[in-house]
Formats: structure tokens, sequence, C-alpha cells
């Protein structure tokens, strides 16, 4: 057992009681917000004046209790971290999102998926209690069970909202130290869609176990499962943090094996396949490109800095073109469906590669303000970059169409990126009559702005 949480407690609960004062100071009626130095979500605002909240001494593991797999973590510790601390004992979060810089806290109350998911489901579904300081100024723990229970269970997807998740129990996963990783090929959306049902059903393909599964779709006829399984050896191993990229390793290898390490951050160097808009992947900016800034927060605010000064629609502009509508999205579509929604994605919107992830709940009870079927097998879908848009089109046909194909598929979407849903439709989809018990409950004088609010229209 690795226990720390004797050294650090006191410094938590005085952390607590200062952030605590510090909203108490917050005037009323001034937005509030956290003043943190990463982000992964996708809706860019205007930068504000507001004071923000300190919270970024809440980044800490506190404890972890290898004999019962649980840790005590604080809501702004990134996955990174998490990692680095957890992973010399043998262990990592049941759900380790793809990129670095996510936090704890983050993907519990928006959304997190990863290759496991399949069996795990999703981050929050491996949290056991959460400390939340609410919207209004209130620091409750937060239960299955009990006089907070409901907030439990209304707090994922409320992404700030309600309040903020300052620690974290969790569960835990006992790793090996390889993956064997196979990629297997498929010629169909239909085919894909029937192994992966088949393999998450089964946990195992051709008679091998199966822990971890995803997928890439290069074309309407080139479709990818990568199915990991832990073993304690490997007869070698591949390195995608150098000059080779991992996604287009998935076209030239069927075996390969990764240490667990870099199993669960295989996808962060290049963003995915991201990287390669912004010149990354070139053999010689590749080399030159220094080790340490590939890595998707590096990406992420080439990005935004772009997003904030237009200076790509205007390089588009005096070239003659039009402009660029960013689709950026993950939506979570049932597995028997999978097929008419990517019929519809090659046609409508066009973007490759696209990444497939099946997630299926853990949890009977669900979960209120996101509420897939427990019952039911889904595929994360998940595309980011940008669509061209035609004469006179404005911004956001594209990602209006995907919404409605994703609704009319009885699928979900994700929404730590731009939303275009009308207050209405938004509000069938999201649960409104338990958001706003719980907003009335914990946020009385709206101190935090709505969900609405702050997903669609960008407050």
């Amino acid at each position: 057992m690795v226990d720390r949480g004797t050294v650090v407690a006191g410094s938590h609960s005085d952390d607590v009681a200062a952030l605590v004062a510090q909203y108490e100071r917050l005037p009323d009626g001034a937005p509030v917000r956290l003043a943190k130095p990463t982000s992964n979500l996708f809706r860019f605002r205007a930068p504000s004046d507001s004071p923000g909240l300190d919270v970024g001494r809440f980044n800490q593991v506190l404890e972890v209790d290898s004999a019962n797999r649980i840790a005590q973590v604080q809501g702004m510790a990134t996955y990174e971290s998490i990692v680095a601390a957890l992973l010399p004992a043998g262990f990592i979060p049941m759900v380790v999102p793809q990129l670095k810089t996510i936090t704890l806290g983050g993907a519990v109350a928006g959304l997190g998926i990863e290759s496991t998911s399949f069996r795990n489901g999703l981050p929050h579904e491996s949290m056991r209690e959460m400390e939340i300081l609410t919207g209004d100024g209130q620091v409750v723990r937060a239960r299955p069970e009990g006089e907070h229970a409901e907030l439990f269970r209304g707090f994922p997807n409320s992404y700030g909202t309600l309040g903020y998740a300052l620690r974290l129990e969790i569960e835990l996963e006992q790793v090996k130290p390889y993956v064997r990783v196979q990629h297997v090929r498929f010629g169909s959306a239909r085919e894909c869609a029937t192994a992966i049902a088949e393999i998450c059903r089964d946990g195992s393909f051709d008679g091998q176990r199966v822990d971890f599964v995803d997928g890439t779709v290069f074309s309407p006829g080139e479709h990818y499962l990568t199915l990991g399984s832990y073993v304690d050896r490997a007869p070698f191993t591949s390195d995608y943090t150098g000059q080779q990229i991992y996604y287009r390793s998935l076209q030239q290898r069927q075996i390969d094996y990764l240490d667990i390490h870099d199993y669960v951050w295989r996808w962060d160097t290049d963003w995915f396949w991201c990287s390669r808009a912004l010149g990354a992947q070139h053999p010689l900016v590749r080399r030159f490109w220094p080790a340490r800034y590939r890595r998707s927060d590096v990406y992420r605010r080439i990005v935004a800095w772009d997003r904030r000064h237009a200076v790509t629609d205007r390089l588009a502009v005096l070239r003659g073109k039009g402009g660029n509508e960013p689709v950026i999205q993950d939506v979570e579509i049932p597995v028997d469906r999978l097929p008419e929604f990517l019929e519809f994605f090659h046609r409508e919107i066009g973007i490759k590669p696209i990444w497939l992830c099946p997630v299926r709940l853990r949890d009977p009870a669900g979960w209120p303000l996101y509420p897939m079927d427990p019952n039911t097998l889904y595929v994360n879908v998940g595309f980011w970059a940008t669509v061209p848009l035609g004469p006179g089109e404005a911004p956001g046909r594209h990602n209006r169409a995907i919404e409605h194909a994703v609704t009319e598929l009885d699928g979900h979407k994700s929404l730590y990126s731009d939303s275009y849903f009308a207050e209405a439709e938004f509000w069938q989809l999201y649960n409104q009559p338990v958001y706003q018990r719980l907003k009335q409950r914990y946020d009385p004088k709206g101190r935090l702005p709505g969900l609405y609010e702050k997903c669609v229209r960008a407050k």
C-alpha cells in the first residue's frame, strides 16, 4: 500500500477552506470561472476580465490504497500526473482519456472515454465519492447514497454549472507491463460494427482475451479495430513518440507491442492525427520539432491562437477560398446504427480519419444529464477538423446536420465543443427537470452559468 494521505490531508483541507473564502469574496453577479493552465474544451470564448478561482493547488494524488484498489485524487490533477503516480505501483484509473492534460474533474464533469470503456464505462462510473464546491459556496460530499446522491448522479455532464470537484475517490485497475496490439481490417462499416458487438460481448477475438478496443476509419472501405491485450512480456516494443507516427502503424502492422505507459498515451503525441494540420508530421518538420512539444496541449494552444485571431480564415480569403467550419465533436451512436451514421458522415461531412471507441455503461442506474441506455452498446465516434463552407453558408451548418443525425439515430452528443441546439431541443436531450432541480438546490442564485448558456451560448 502506498499511503500519502496523512502527509497531504491537512494541506487539502486548508486549500479547501482558502478556496471557499475566495469564492465568498467574489462579487454577487460576477461571472465565476476557473483559473487553470490547461483546457481541453473547444468552446472558445472571449477572454474574461473577471478574477478566476485559483484551483491550481488541487492537482495532487492524495492517497493510493493498493489493497482496495482505490485512490483519493484532487479534481485538477491531470491524467498525466495521475498515471505517473499510479503506474509505479501497477495501477491506472479504470478509464484513462487519451490526452495527457485532461483533468479528472473535467472528465467527470464532462466527457472522458478510452479503449477500456467497453468494459469500464465512462470515468465518472469508477468514482465512489466526490467533494464538490457547489454554486452556493458550500462544500458537500456526494456519494451514491445519502443526502447528496442526486448531485452525485447529476454532476456528470454538468460542465462546471453546478460546482467544481475538489477531491474524488476513484477505483483503480491493476495492469501488466505490456500491451499486445492487433489491428484488424474490415471492408465495410457493417462488418466493423458486427465485429465490435461480438468482441465487446465476448471479451475476446480469435481465442485471444481482449482488454482494450478502439478503431479507426480511413475511408468507407477501410476500417480497423485495434484490439489490445495485457501481457507480461513482449518480444519487442514500438516507440511512437519520435519519428514514427502511431495511427499510420495501423495500416502497416498487424501485430505490435507497446509498454503500458506508451499504450496509454499512444494518441497524445500527435493528438490522434490532428498534428498533421500543423505540419508536425512532415519528416523534416518533425525532426526539428522538439520532442517535448509533441503533445496535445501544445497543438491545442496553437489552434486556440488561430481561432482567436482568425489567421487561417483570413489566409483562405486572400487565396480566394471560402471559410471553414470547425467540426470538432464526439458522439455516441448505438452500435447497430453505426453504419447509418458513417454513411451520412462520409456523404455530408467528409472528415477522415474517424475514431471509434465502444462504450457500455457499467451502472444500470444511468446518469440523468447524459441519458445513455445502460443496456445498449454505443460507439463513440470522434472527428476533429474543419470543413469548407459553400458560398453564403454560415458556420454551424455542418455541426447542425450532425446534431440532427445523432438525434435521429438515438445517439448522444458530448458538449465539450460548439453546439447549436435550439433550447427546447437541448433540454429534451439533456434532462431539463433533473438539471433544474439540481440547479435550484445547489446554485439557487445562479452564480454559475446554466448548462444551455454555457454549452450552446458560450457564456
